[in-house]
């Protein structure tokens, strides 16, 4: 992380946009959750969502960052509102992690649910995901810096990767 960028930490539930260059935004600590990250690959659009769970069953009490089915729509609005073109957003997941083993049934693998359903919504939503750091059993945190929309990872004890970076056309780099 350069020093100096001011970073917006988003918490669970939460959701972050900015079309400032300087900032960068972070989710810490993502086990089960997701951290959906969109970007707009040429100009400095990005924004940050910490979902918790895979569907509101028709809570709108709670924040709409909490779940799949009302964050990815939320971020894309919100993402719309600083002047971010819906067509041209790419989204990168990070998290999903199955954090307690409670035997074998996926109805109690939260991550998994949590990524399917939040992939679900980004294809409802004509959103390409781009690059995922998905499942396993480890902890992530994720940063997107605004400015360059490059998207690292670092998982505990290792080092920060760079998983996304997009370039003119839209596309992942090759790695």
């Amino acid at each position: 992380m350069s020093e100096g960028a001011p970073e917006a930490v988003v918490r669970m539930g939460e959701l972050f946009v900015s079309g400032s260059a300087g900032h960068v935004l972070a989710s810490i600590g993502l086990g089960s959750c997701i951290g959906l990250v969109l970007v707009e690959a040429t100009r400095p659009f990005a924004g940050l969502a910490h979902i918790m769970l895979p569907a509101s069953n028709g809570d709108r009490a709670a924040p709409a960052g909490k779940f799949a089915d009302r964050a990815v729509p939320e971020l894309i609005e919100q993402m719309g509102a600083i002047g971010a073109a819906a067509s041209r957003l790419e989204a990168v997941l990070v998290g999903g992690a199955r954090m307690f083993s409670f035997g074998s049934s996926p109805r109690l693998d939260i991550g998994r649910r949590n990524e399917e359903a939040t992939r679900a919504a980004l294809d409802r939503a004509g959103v390409a995901v781009r690059a995922a750091a998905t499942g396993g059993t480890n902890g992530r945190t994720v940063r997107v810096r605004v400015g360059t929309g490059v998207v690292t990872v670092k998982e505990p004890g290792a080092a920060e990767i760079e998983l996304f970076a997009p370039t003119q056309t839209g596309q992942e780099k090759p790695r």
